[in-house]
């Protein structure tokens, strides 16, 4: 929901003084240049000075080769190089830690989300606002099927999570510095980032989009890992789930009752000459099922406590080569108390060769 305007206080800035853009990648080497090349286009026509921070999730293709090379051609470029796949909502996270701009961009590779609507989100962020969110109008590129499973979960977020979270929003969007070391804060090891985003509050808006198909390759997120993330996504902002196996336990006993007494006065009544087995099994496993169902409710949220009370560090990096910024230009980023960087200064080699769609 956007803040009324009178409660807010525009900033004096026309831009911030630098721009994070961080971009996750997994296996993205069909379209990590077009990426980079409509970035730089979509900067230079609002004339904001930018960098770009790339997170390599464990990518198995030349992601990271090429990630090297766009570094080697535009020094603006920060790369995070992860010691594995550890997961888009880790891999995010990563990205926010080593991002040192004032105000901060997330935005995917694969050109669903158009850069050039980051001027859009700018006079967001002009206006006063804190997060300046881009909501899409139409999914352009989707199946029927996911947009309505994707419609029925914001449903059930809106209705029993413990925050609001904006329908049909993803990931792209503009954050001011202040909501950024907000969220990197927030260390917990399961993590779903739209719930966090809306969880640590602060002045929003929405801009309104219409989401584009993929530029090229193909999505990493099949319906098994999308019904993970949803599942992430209820038991990390809400114990309604605990709640509901606990009505459903006491709506059974009651049921249980009723038919008791129910079957106890018919065969006082009108006798009960056969004994039904058909009823027997069927009330047993009705009973076992939901006694399954309680116990995997409460084994989903009894395994998310074994991993956050273990208080593993979110991820390693094999390799962190910060943006080459002029001194002036960049402004000193709060320091995380968490070690949570494994630096190791492997820096890009001399004299690597740029292909010429990257220049």
């Amino acid at each position: 929901m956007n803040i009324p305007q009178t409660s807010l206080t525009p900033r004096t800035a026309e831009q911030p003084s630098l721009l994070s853009i961080v971009c996750p990648a997994y296996n993205e080497e069909e379209v990590l240049a077009l990426f980079h090349r409509r970035v730089r286009k979509a900067m230079a026509d609002i004339g904001q000075t930018f960098e770009v921070v790339f997170v390599n999730d464990g990518s198995r293709d030349t992601t990271l080769s090429l990630m090297q090379q766009i570094r080697a051609r535009h020094p603006n470029t920060t790369i995070v190089d992860l010691s594995r796949n550890f997961g888009k909502e880790i891999a995010l996270t990563a990205g926010l830690d080593a991002a040192r701009g004032d105000a901060v961009v997330v935005i995917d590779a694969d050109l669903q989300d158009p850069p050039e609507l980051i001027g859009d989100l700018i006079e967001g962020w002009r206006e006063g606002y804190e997060v300046v969110y881009a909501q899409r109008a139409q999914r352009l590129g989707e199946s029927w099927l996911k947009k309505k499973t994707a419609a029925a979960f914001y449903r059930v977020m809106r209705n029993i999570g413990s925050v609001a979270l904006p329908e049909n929003t993803g990931d792209f969007r503009l954050m001011s510095r202040k909501v950024v070391d907000a969220v990197c804060v927030m260390r917990e090891r399961h993590r779903f980032m739209k719930g966090v985003f809306a969880w640590v509050g602060f002045p929003s808006k929405a801009v309104i989009y219409d989401r584009d198909p993929r530029a090229a390759g193909s999505t990493k997120w099949n319906y098994w890992k999308l019904w993970n993330l949803s599942i992430e996504g209820l038991t990390s902002f809400t114990i309604a789930p605990l709640k509901f196996s606990s009505y459903l336990g006491f709506a059974t006993a009651a049921l249980a009752i009723v038919a008791g007494i129910y079957y106890m006065a018919k065969a006082l009544l009108v006798g009960d000459p056969v004994a039904g087995f058909p009823t027997l099994i069927t009330v047993m496993l009705f009973l076992g099922g939901v006694q399954l169902a309680v116990l995997g409710v409460m084994g989903e949220y009894l395994g998310r406590i074994f991993n956050e009370t273990k208080a593993r560090p979110l991820y390693f990096a094999n390799m962190v080569l910060p943006a080459e910024m002029a001194e002036d230009t960049v402004e000193a980023k709060t320091e995380n108390d968490s070690p949570v960087l494994s630096h190791t200064g492997v820096a890009v080699s001399e004299g690597v060769s740029v292909p010429a769609y990257l220049r």
